[in-house]
């Protein structure tokens, strides 16, 4: 598999959304986007803590370091690709592809982007790719992530509770049919 294999298919469907939406490969001097769209995500769940502003951002930014630390040190060879509209930053969206799996590894979304369409087509596009390979999709996602819905809506099941996340799949052997709720719709 080429590293661009999953590229091409999100910038593709997210076309399909438009407003000037792409993905580019991540790059090294991205680690600022990276580590503000993590704490953005996970800002709320540190606002009960009576900690100092500036040690909750020092924690999210330890946390995220550590999410990428685990990231490349077991999904070698992902794609690690950041989301635009107009060339500005607005997500990311890491995928593992490998002959056996797709494994969706983290979809993130400013805020002002949410509930437009663009996690659900993206995820679409991954959807065909897995049809496509026969072979599952799958994901982790914490059981309280207002995400669930979405997965729920595309034909993702529970494979496994496994904790502090919910592990999730859609293909073949998934308990929701063949092809989940079937091959991913055009996201026009």
């Amino acid at each position: 598999m080429t590293k661009s294999s999953i590229a091409p298919l999100l910038a593709q469907a997210l076309a399909a959304v438009g407003g000037s939406l792409d993905v580019r490969v991540e790059a090294e001097d991205d680690l600022d986007i990276i580590t503000a769209l993590y704490a953005e995500v996970r800002h709320a769940e540190l606002a009960p803590l009576p900690w100092p502003d500036k040690a909750k951002r020092d924690f999210l930014d330890a946390q995220c370091r550590l999410q990428r630390d685990h990231y490349a040190r077991h999904y070698a060879g992902a794609e690690l690709l950041i989301i635009e509209r107009g060339g500005q930053p607005i997500g990311r969206i890491y995928v593992h592809a490998t002959a056996t799996e797709i494994r969706l590894m983290e979809i993130t979304v400013q805020a002002a982007e949410r509930n437009r369409g663009i996690g659900t087509c993206m995820i679409r596009a991954l959807q065909d790719e897995a049809a496509r390979r026969a072979v599952p999709l799958t994901l982790h996602v914490e059981p309280a992530n207002p995400a669930q819905r979405m997965y729920q809506r595309l034909g993702f099941q529970l494979i496994e509770n496994r904790g502090v996340y919910d592990f999730l799949g859609w293909g073949p052997g998934m308990g929701n049919g063949e092809w989940g709720s079937g091959q991913a719709a055009s996201c026009s």
